[in-house]
């Protein structure tokens, strides 16, 4: 009986050991997402520009050359393929933003999420944004109004959707030559939804911003 008892606490052990060995560190977690960034930014060849940089270029990207621009403060890459049509919203104003999106998953690149999928595509993802000087707070409509909040199961809009406001024009087109404000955006874990927080996952989006009426 003793070499059983021996036997089964040496297995116990292994068992725990393996568990450990599997079980990754959040410092560990982050630089594989930095890792994968990287990697992300490698394979789609894009060229990082600096703040200073994007504010020389008064605040544009050059699309054809596949600039993005790194905000230090969250680490969120953003390039602005249109700026759009219509006005920044303006201090102390709430507006109704309407958004189509495609998300992938940057570890893998496979797209994860869209309303611009059959499935969704009755859906525009409808948010109520406040702006408070050069910061900006938002809140999906409803499940009903937004694939985000229908899929994840959150309200919050992911901090990193509202990175692109202070750049952008929120307007409605009214001739064929306007068009909506459009922005592709590289997001750490930190800056995106609570499933990518939680998992410590970054996302890659591709976003059009609408002013709803």
């Amino acid at each position: 009986m003793r070499k059983l008892y021996v036997f089964g606490c040496l297995l116990s052990l292994l068992f725990a050991m393996a568990a450990c060995n599997d079980y990754e560190t959040y410092a560990e977690q982050k630089e594989k997402e930095n890792n994968a960034i990287s990697q992300f930014i490698k394979n789609h060849s894009i060229k990082v520009i600096t703040e200073s940089e994007f504010r020389e270029k008064s605040y544009t990207t050059d699309v054809n050359a596949n600039e993005y621009v790194l905000i230090n403060s969250s680490g969120v890459y953003m390039q602005i393929v249109r700026k759009g049509c219509g006005t920044q919203l303006r201090d102390g104003e709430t507006a109704t933003v309407l958004c189509r999106f495609e998300e992938r998953n940057v570890f893998t690149d496979t797209l994860t999420l869209s309303n611009k999928v059959l499935a969704f595509t009755g859906m525009v993802d409808k948010m109520y944004v406040t702006r408070s000087s050069d910061s900006y707070s938002a809140l999906f409509y409803s499940k009903e109004e937004s694939v985000m909040y229908y899929v994840y199961g959150y309200s919050d809009v992911p901090s990193a959707w509202l990175t692109p406001l202070n750049y952008i024009n929120l307007g409605r087109p009214s001739n064929e030559n306007e068009e909506i404000a459009r922005v592709k955006l590289i997001v750490p874990s930190s800056q995106g939804t609570y499933n990518a927080v939680t998992n410590v996952v970054p996302y890659f989006y591709d976003i059009t911003y609408e002013r709803g009426l």
